[in-house]
């Protein structure tokens, strides 16, 4: 049950993980979109938190 629980966990996270480094990294080149990516990470995060803690 232990590796199925990080696999649901790395699923429905991934799409968040990665905005957040790519929003991270342009940073300094365009801060509009990051500033976008990064917002979109967290909502994406929450709501993903939200569906992961409703199966368990």
């Amino acid at each position: 049950m232990g590796p199925m629980i990080v696999i649901l966990y790395l699923v429905f996270h991934a799409p968040a993980f990665i905005m957040l480094f790519i929003g991270l990294n342009k940073r300094e080149s365009d801060p509009e979109r990051s500033k976008t990516l990064l917002i979109l990470a967290g909502v994406y995060f929450v709501i993903g938190g939200g569906i992961c803690a409703s199966f368990f």
